[in-house]
């Protein structure tokens, strides 16, 4: 991994990660301006939808690399470190550069719109032959709708930021959808979005199965004209995505963030009688819902807290916890939430760390066992 100066990283830090204006492109187009219009260097394949986005672009980038293309990739947000966002050749890129390059024309851009004009400078500086880039919020008003789009991909759609996107699965796939470009190919998770996709200027429309890696075969096979190699893909893992941190007690952190995220990781999590689980959940992502969804999995929780603003503090959570948790804990501090779950779990139970990929991020290595 490269090394991270604290200077990219406390700049990042310090910027808004919300328009103080509204969203809208003006800002991205013209800082993309200054530098060059970087993004009219490469195609890229525009990763949207719900859940998903993540484990998606990475399987599509290294089926791209296995068919011998220099890739760049594109993520948000991160677990670990903020270089985790951007890849060049199936590597961190360098993060201090990328954001060095962009900073001087930066003025009042968002912390999501520089990360963006950073990773489409790197990549446009190393020649890569095609970018796969996952979108942030929606599609329409997102910083990554500038590119030279020749694939998109829906993963799925499911209520999320409603006061942004609409409030219904429709309103919210027609935002995502608003990323198509005239005669591009759209794949599709589910077939229901056929229509809209057309409508949206979508030349050909192939709808795959329910797996992300169906649709990261789809989405090469679509960018090459060609049938691609699925074993590239062999092995391929995310931080924070079903993520098996140790065994006594057996630990997994997965960072599903709304109902439809842990209607996939619940029926995946090995079989135990009772899980202890670690919380942390924005206000915005239906809490009631989400943790009577996880109430399945055991009878203890431990409601925590990450640092972005719309994550309920540990207290409130843990409250609205009581109706679905016989045992109930709040401890406002990530770590010493996790290590609280340890105890409880015993060396010989079972510990679940999800609500919000926020979380992980903030755990970062700091979660490591003792």
């Amino acid at each position: 991994m490269p090394s991270l100066t604290r200077s990219a990283v406390s700049y990042i830090e310090s910027l808004s990660p919300w328009p103080q204006d509204g969203f809208g492109l003006d800002r991205m187009h013209a800082l993309l301006g200054r530098l060059g219009s970087p993004q009219r260097r490469f195609p890229a394949i525009h990763v949207v939808g719900t859940n998903g986005k993540s484990t998606t672009t990475r399987l599509t980038e290294a089926l791209l690399a296995g068919e011998g293309l220099r890739v760049g990739a594109y993520y948000s947000p991160h677990v670990r470190s903020w270089s985790e966002r951007i890849r060049v050749d199936g590597a961190e890129a360098d993060f201090e550069r990328a954001v060095e390059r962009v900073r001087p024309a930066a003025e009042d851009a968002t912390q999501f719109e520089i990360l963006t004009a950073a990773a489409l400078t790197a990549f446009a500086e190393a020649g890569v032959d095609v970018a796969v880039v996952e979108a942030g919020l929606g599609g329409r008003h997102d910083a990554t709708n500038v590119l030279d789009t020749r694939v998109v991909v829906l993963t799925n759609v499911a209520l999320e930021h409603t006061e942004v996107l609409g409030d219904t699965r429709e309103q919210i796939a027609a935002e995502k959808l608003a990323v198509v470009r005239p005669g591009c190919t759209v794949v599709l998770g589910e077939q229901e979005w056929s229509e809209l996709a057309r409508a949206n200027g979508a030349a050909e429309v192939v709808v795959g199965g329910g797996s992300n890696l169906a649709l990261a075969v789809m989405a090469a096979e679509a960018f090459l004209g060609r049938d691609v190699d699925p074993h590239a893909a062999d092995g391929v893992s995310l931080p924070g995505r079903l993520e098996h941190r140790g065994d006594a007690p057996l630990e997994i952190w997965d960072g599903a963030h709304n109902l439809a995220g842990l209607g996939y990781l619940l029926p995946r999590l090995p079989d135990r009688e009772d899980w202890v689980v670690v919380a942390s959940v924005l206000g915005d992502k239906r809490p009631e819902s989400m943790l009577e969804a996880l109430s399945v999995l055991g009878t203890r929780i431990v409601a925590t807290e990450s640092s972005n603003p719309r994550a309920l503090p540990a207290g409130e959570l843990a409250a609205r916890a009581e109706p679905y948790f016989q045992d109930v804990h709040a401890e406002p501090d990530p770590s010493a939430a996790v290590a609280r779950a340890r105890e409880l779990a015993g060396r010989s139970g079972a510990v679940v760390v999800t609500g919000s990929l926020y979380l992980l991020a903030e755990l970062g290595d700091s979660g490591d066992r003792p």
